[in-house]
């Protein structure tokens, strides 16, 4: 990595801690009953930071509809926006949403296995269609407390672990985590198709769901940094879940 590179991605990183530090703030902080931010200056010195730091900061809670800058009033604030915490247009996490009610999160009926790679899936992974590909699929039934909330299906190339003995890892923790450390990728961008659906008997059993229930399942194709696919995802959710969308229209 050259120091071009090097100094731009510190950059990227220090602009994303200082976002992060201002939602925090707003949600729960110093700002936390402000409609409008300080001037640019100000939080720089707040946050310990250079002002071009705070300006990249603010245009990614700007693009994520947080804040808006308007020429010649300044920096203003959605409250609404600000206080939603399950966004489906940001990357979901179910643990992190489950404990944010105050239910503890666990799964039970974990099963991992090897299987063949149907073209639809060598297609979605972007793997050689020429070649045989092994998947890893990780099928697991979550519960809040002792409620069955959703049920997920994790897809993943068995070449990403490079010989890792599948046996020796912990898959009841976040996929997001396993893929950090056992790949060593970090999954940045999700494409997420929604559908309505009924759901299979041993699914609908396993959630306990009630003849009238449907459930919403996100079909998702996780991208790394380098925009390549990481892994696919089938995550059915119950009605336990309460979902927001923020749309910018500009």
């Amino acid at each position: 990595m050259n120091k071009t590179t090097e100094s731009r991605l510190g950059g990227e990183l220090r602009s994303q801690q200082a976002s992060q530090r201002l939602l925090d703030e707003l949600r729960g902080g110093r700002y936390a009953k402000a409609t409008q931010l300080p001037s640019e200056l100000e939080l720089a010195d707040v946050l310990g930071v250079s002002r071009t730091v705070v300006r990249d900061a603010l245009s990614d809670l700007e693009r994520d509809g947080y804040v808006e800058r308007v020429r010649g009033i300044g920096t203003l604030v959605n409250r609404d926006v600000v206080q939603v915490e399950n966004r489906m247009d940001q990357k979901l996490e179910f643990n992190r949403m489950i404990r944010a009610i105050g239910r503890v999160p666990h799964s039970d009926t974990l099963m991992v296995t090897k299987e063949t790679a149907t073209p639809e899936l060598i297609k979605k992974l972007a793997l050689d269609p020429e070649k045989e590909h092994t998947l890893v699929f990780v099928r697991r039934r979550v519960l809040a407390d002792e409620t069955p909330v959703l049920y997920s299906t994790d897809i993943l190339p068995l070449v990403l672990f490079g010989g890792k003995r599948l046996d020796t890892i912990d898959f009841s923790r976040p996929i997001f985590e396993i893929v950090a450390q056992y790949c060593h990728m970090e999954v940045t961008e999700t494409l997420t198709t929604l559908h309505a659906v009924q759901g299979t008997p041993s699914i609908r059993r396993q959630l306990g769901l009630k003849p009238e229930q449907a459930l919403l399942q996100l079909d998702e194709i996780f991208y790394s940094r380098t925009c390549k696919p990481v892994l696919c995802c089938q995550t059915c959710y119950t009605d336990f879940f309460d979902f927001a969308m923020v749309r910018k229209l500009v």
